[in-house]
């Protein structure tokens, strides 16, 4: 099996040495290609501080990070931004999509950037936006659809330059159940047929239902990890009872 990410060691300190606050502590774990998995914990875990640091926006104190076998915590800020335009997708919250786009061009937007042939862009365009079921909207701007069409036209901007990695931050934070079914269902058919792989921090047991690994960060370090093996239905159980354990998350009842 390919391995996509790997961290190790990784530990991040803010502030002055006479003053330090230890955010995360010697984390290690891997990601290899194909998997969805999920990171949760309470509020004030270190959740975000890992995916900014998974995501090149912030640099661990200690520790390195290699993601497709290139170290980011070696790279020039130069460097890091090629990368993170190249080989990382991002699913924020609150979307980030341009209003005076066409939802076509808010998705082919970072193909554009990269100078990608027109045939080429329109090629990838057809196929994300069949997977993610919002081939019927790409003339319509941002103000005309849905929150969930929303988060789906994000994903599949995420995910047309085939990252090496998808980095999703609380993509369901902002949808009501229905809407966060449907991307979580989509999220899971890129998964499965592009083998895509996956990184996505939740406070939601059913959002994390869907993933098929959870690592649990409590106090800054990796408390625990399950695995999915069964049904979804087991595994949301197992998830509720991990957040019991180390407290902090919501949840629904699973369908």
């Amino acid at each position: 099996m390919q391995r996509i990410v790997e961290v190790d060691h990784l530990s991040k300190i803010y502030g002055k040495k006479s003053n330090p606050v230890k955010v995360l502590e010697n984390i290690s774990f891997h990601v290899d290609k194909g998997e969805f998995v999920g990171i949760m914990g309470p509020s004030g875990a270190g959740k975000t501080t890992l995916l900014n640091m998974l995501s090149t926006i912030d640099q661990p104190t200690v520790g390195s990070i290699k993601i497709g076998k290139q170290d980011i915590t070696r790279m020039k800020e130069r460097q890091l931004s090629d990368f993170r335009r190249k080989e990382l997708g991002f699913i924020f919250q609150d979307f980030n999509l341009m209003n005076s786009l066409t939802v076509k061009d808010n998705i082919m937007l970072p193909l554009a950037l990269d100078r990608t042939p027109v045939n080429d862009m329109e090629k990838g365009l057809s196929h994300v936006s069949r997977i993610l079921g919002i081939d019927h909207i790409l003339n319509s701007y941002p103000s005309d659809i849905s929150i969930g069409q929303k988060q789906r036209v994000a994903a599949a901007r995420a995910v047309i330059t085939h990252p090496q990695l998808i980095l999703a931050d609380e993509p369901t934070g902002s949808l009501d159940s229905k809407s966060a079914t449907e991307l979580l269902h989509y999220l899971s058919r890129l998964n499965e047929e592009e083998k895509a792989t996956i990184i996505m921090v939740t406070h939601d047991a059913f959002t994390a239902s869907y993933c098929h690994r959870i690592l649990f960060i409590k106090d800054g370090a990796i408390f625990s990890e399950i695995v999915r093996q069964g049904s979804r239905k087991e595994f949301f159980q197992k998830v509720i009872d991990m957040q019991a354990a180390i407290g902090g998350g919501v949840s629904h009842d699973v369908v």
